[in-house]
């Protein structure tokens, strides 16, 4: 048993290694630079001023909800009215250090998080008392949890001798007392409970002032205090060296939500918020300046959008002085979502561990171009708006961005929604390249492709892999992730398929995939954006180990619009020529081989051609079994890889591949 908790331990940990976490090289500390403790402290709000929410006895606000989103809150709070409070149970936790396993602990504690939201809601909704009693339940069935994070997390426990964990090899594997720790679950609960308090506080007292007492030594015993006094904690300083991820903005704000709702000394209120400066600051000094997020768009909403909330409290509660939203690497950290959309509302370029469909946060879009004062970005969060009619559609989640999606959204509706179908982009230090045939719709070709390392957040090895739409529709995609095993956090990550080059859209070079890394990566990407072309092109070799005997691959895309059509190329230069190379193609399509150099993808209602060079490669349709329940949703129970397999012995050659509209 503990040689395989050992592993799990050094696999989890991976994960979070496995990514190489850049830092600018000359960090901005933009917070710090600009806000002293002092600063915070002087213009600090009094109390609990800074909410902008209606208390609970403000019944005249609260009536204000539309009547669809009163309804729904209630209805949803029914639904929980004498709520048996699961218990989450040694063997719960101990599954995932035995078998990998996180669902089980993760299905309870999104079952308690779900019907505690839905409680919370309707009784502000309501204010009749009537879900005051299951909402108490809820609050002592999380006093009396040792733990509120994930049994996925536990790598986080110190040493029996106190010291902070090692990075291979952390020991604990059921929730200590002792030793609290502070992950992206125990965050999220706590500032549910911090909300929950300060709303019902009074309420609470009616009935007995234990729980008021309770709840707050239990968010103190578990969150603030140690947030004050321990720095060990990795996503704080990145283990001293500033590598840290969407967790360090996440996190963050979580607490700062509890210390700003429960804390009432002024001193230690400003002193935490000035630690939390201090480790988001770290995270904005992991940004290159063209703010792209490595860890793709659907992390995007735990990343630049978590800093966001994070940022929008530091400006409410100085009143307005602790305000960095004019910074550009601010803007372009937002801006990033809009730029990587690619249309439908729901597509967005999925590289790294990203879905190839997501539901993006749209009252957040539209609250973070406000913020920045971009109005390309409020008209993109008021077409997602429509879209997913919010206005309708009563917002779930955590309380604080529920909350602002409920109240702070005045005015989207007059907003003109647009989506943001730009023609050209490029991200010049992620190397992300973007082209799109007709600027401000979705007819014709659509592609994205990058250069970067496989070194990135999320990585999967996919130097200068590509996708490609035509009118919004996928027609060579990038998989995406499954469900998040221990496997998939662990060096055994890459025998994932959906993390290999060789199931992404580049070949196989020698028969040898590429390598993960942060030295194994693309050089001398050129991008070049025209009237009648969008180009980009890089040289992928180094992002191969050794063995792939490779001294030059460039691959290159050109989406040239005068023509309507696509071209992928391939200049190689090999040391020597081995067995097994191929170019590889991943598609949702109906493919088949119509004749030696012509291969047939056919859609809903489009077709495509691929032509190529038979004398060069030949080609053949293999299926793609999948067997995950995340990946089947997204792409059905198969996709399919065109593989082109190459002849001849040369060492220098190229290779190219054109799509083109099959006219009906």
């Amino acid at each position: 048993m503990k040689k395989v908790t050992l592993a799990i331990g050094t696999t989890l940990m991976v994960c979070l290694l496995c990514a190489v976490w850049s830092v600018h090289a000359k960090p901005r500390n933009i917070l710090l630079q600009t806000y002293s403790e002092q600063d915070v402290l002087k213009h600090l709000a009094q109390g609990d001023n800074w909410v902008r929410f209606p208390d609970y006895a403000d019944r005249e606000g609260w009536n204000k909800l539309s009547a669809s989103y009163r309804s729904a809150y209630i209805q949803r709070g029914e639904a929980y009215l004498g709520y048996d409070w699961p218990a989450v149970n040694a063997t719960v936790y101990l599954d995932f250090s035995r078998t990998g396993n996180r669902a089980a602990q993760e299905k309870i504690f999104n079952e308690r998080r779900k019907a505690f939201q839905s409680l919370v809601m309707a009784e502000l909704a309501e204010g009749k008392g009537r879900f005051l009693d299951d909402i108490i339940n809820g609050i002592f069935s999380y006093c009396e949890q040792t733990y509120w994070g994930y049994s996925a997390h536990f790598y986080l426990y110190r040493n029996p001798d106190g010291s902070p964990p090692p990075v291979a090899h952390p020991t604990t594997v059921l929730p200590n007392i002792d030793d609290p720790i502070i992950d992206l679950g125990v965050g999220e609960v706590a500032a549910d409970l911090a909300w929950a308090w300060y709303f019902f506080k009074d309420e609470f007292d009616k009935v007995s002032p234990i729980i008021s007492k309770r709840v707050v030594a239990e968010l103190k015993q578990k969150v603030i205090e140690p947030y004050y006094t321990r720095d060990d904690y990795w996503w704080i300083t990145g283990w001293g060296r500033g590598a840290v991820n969407n967790w360090t903005p996440w996190c963050n704000q979580n607490v700062l939500q509890c210390i700003l709702l429960v804390e009432d000394d002024p001193e230690k209120k400003a002193k935490g918020i000035y630690k939390s400066m201090r480790s988001v600051d770290l995270f904005l000094n992991s940004y290159e300046d063209d703010g792209a997020c490595s860890e793709g768009p659907s992390y995007w909403g735990a990343a630049g959008a978590k800093m966001f909330e994070y940022l929008g409290l530091l400006k409410k509660v100085t009143d307005g002085h602790v305000d960095i939203f004019d910074n550009e690497l601010v803007k372009n950290m937002g801006r990033y979502i809009y730029r990587v959309y690619i249309g439908n509302g729901n597509n967005f370029v999925n590289f790294a561990d990203a879905p190839a469909r997501m539901n993006a946060r749209a009252g957040l879009i539209y609250r973070y171009g406000q913020a920045i004062d971009d109005s390309s970005m409020q008209a993109f969060g008021a077409f997602l708006l429509n879209k997913y009619n919010v206005g309708e559609t009563a917002p779930a989640g955590s309380m604080y961005p529920v909350l602002e999606d409920i109240f702070s959204l005045p005015g989207w509706d007059a907003v003109t929604p647009a989506e943001p179908l730009i023609d050209s982009y490029y991200f010049p230090d992620m190397q992300i390249a973007i082209g799109r045939e007709h600027k401000d719709s979705n007819n014709g070709f659509y592609f994205a492709a990058k250069g970067g390392s496989n070194g990135e957040q999320h990585n999967h090895n996919d130097v200068g892999s590509f996708i490609l739409f035509y009118n919004g529709n996928p027609v060579f995609v990038d998989a995406g992730v499954g469900s998040y095993t221990a496997k998939t956090f662990s060096a055994q990550r890459y025998d994932i398929w959906t993390m290999q080059s060789l199931y992404h859209n580049l070949p196989a070079i020698n028969g040898v995939a590429q390598k993960e890394g942060g030295k194994f990566k693309a050089t001398g990407a050129q991008f070049n954006a025209e009237k009648n072309n969008v180009d980009f092109s890089v040289d992928i070799a180094q992002a191969y180990p050794a063995e792939a005997n490779v001294a030059s691959w460039v691959r290159s895309y050109s989406l040239q619009r005068a023509k309507q059509q696509f071209v992928i190329s391939d200049r190689y230069r090999l040391n020597s020529v081995a067995a097994g190379g191929s170019v590889n193609f991943v598609t949702d399509l109906e493919s088949h081989l119509e004749k030696p150099g012509l291969m047939i993808l056919k859609g809903a209602d489009f077709a495509v051609s691929l032509t190529y060079d038979p004398k060069k490669v030949s080609a053949k349709v293999e299926t793609v079994a999948i067997d995950d329940n995340k990946l089947s949703n997204a792409w059905g129970p198969e996709l399919h890889r065109l593989v082109f397999e190459m002849t001849g012995q040369k060492t220098n050659g190229g290779l190219s591949f054109t799509v083109k509209n099959i006219e009906k």
